[in-house]
């Protein structure tokens, strides 16, 4: 006695069924009808990401910049004007007064002190400052970094996005061939400096929060171009003599319930978070929502364009029709192994 499995989805009646799924089954999308035009929006706006690199520039946390953050509560709402007029009365070196969540929350940013007398003597002078405009302001946390070790953390930041791109490099050229892995480096690449450029853009402050987000985005958008690449090699073996380029669109077309129902379902647990997680984790979410949004579409209009262009006349070489595989060993040896022409 025998018996089949049937997919949760097949059990359900069949006016239910759609419901499931984001997109119909058997899309004929020819995503590769866009290639151009996908690869050209990127480049513009990883370009402009540069240059947003360079000016305004990211907004440097404690992390990297170094200098003293202090937190603080006020009794009520705080009143911004006279905080800052008092400080500026210390002359201890304040460099932003800013809301931090709530009405009643406060962060102050210090520039780095030289000694950590010098430290503990600028934070009592601030709190001294913003108890006289705002009496019962309690100090919630303080935290310092010196000049040198935001340098090293910086240094350490960068290369540890660098050494995850060579790690990816490394692992989809092993998987896969060398053409399904330059095409997700440089896709990666390119979602990089567009998240580098929403940094600039939105100020968020790039500390080491802004470097697990960017290399959580990595790891999430090489998991999708892993999907539709390892579609694209399963029908590489299947279809001997489908063009590239509809085979890659096939290959999209049949993982791309997949790629968005991952997508949205990643982007809805992060958007609360975004909308309600407090200053210290809405920052990482945004970048997160940003990443999804950039990595989705980036597998489909860039590291598909990327492997087509790349593998066109490759990635087809050992999957030539039988025939003209048989013509061509003929051709390269004409006594077919036996040491007489044939």
């Amino acid at each position: 006695m025998s018996s089949t499995k049937t997919s949760p989805v097949s059990t359900l009646p069949r006016f239910l069924r759609p419901m499931l799924r984001l997109v119909p089954d058997n899309t004929r999308f020819q995503f590769m009808k866009g290639r151009y035009l996908g690869l050209i929006v990127s480049a513009i706006l990883s370009t402009a990401s540069i240059g947003l690199f360079f000016y305004p520039g990211l907004n440097l946390g404690i992390d990297f910049s170094g200098g003293v953050v202090m937190e603080l509560r006020t009794p009520g709402p705080a009143d911004f004007t006279k905080i800052r007029e008092a400080l500026a009365s210390t002359h201890v070196g304040e460099q932003g007064v800013q809301r931090f969540g709530d009405d009643n929350q406060v962060l102050v940013r210090l520039h780095s002190q030289p000694t950590e007398a010098a430290t503990q003597e600028a934070v009592t002078k601030v709190r001294q400052a913003v108890e006289a405009v705002q009496p019962g302001a309690k100090v919630m946390r303080t935290d310092a970094v010196g000049a040198s070790v935001s340098a090293e953390l910086f240094r350490d930041g960068l290369l540890a996005l660098g050494i995850s791109l060579l790690m990816i490099l490394a692992y989809i050229w092993f998987r896969f061939e060398w053409q399904f892995a330059v095409g997700a480096v440089v896709t990666l690449v390119l979602d990089v400096t567009k998240a580098v450029g929403f940094l600039a853009l939105t100020r968020i402050e790039f500390d080491l929060v802004m470097v697990a987000a960017i290399l959580t985005v990595i790891g999430y958008s090489t998991n999708d171009k892993v999907v539709v690449y390892d579609r694209v090699r399963e029908n590489l073996r299947k279809y001997k003599t489908m063009p590239l380029r509809a085979l890659i669109d096939q290959s999209i077309n049949e993982t791309l319930n997949r790629t968005l129902g991952t997508s949205m379902t990643v982007f809805l647990a992060s958007l609360p978070l975004a909308l309600f997680g407090g200053a210290s984790i809405s920052g990482f979410a945004w970048v997160m929502l940003f990443g999804i949004v950039v990595g989705t579409s980036s597998s489909i209009f860039i590291a598909a364009p990327i492997l087509l262009f790349l593998g066109e006349n490759r990635l087809r070489r050992d999957n030539a029709p039988v025939a003209e595989r048989v013509a061509e060993g003929d051709r390269l040896n004409p006594t077919g192994g036996t040491g007489k022409p044939r």
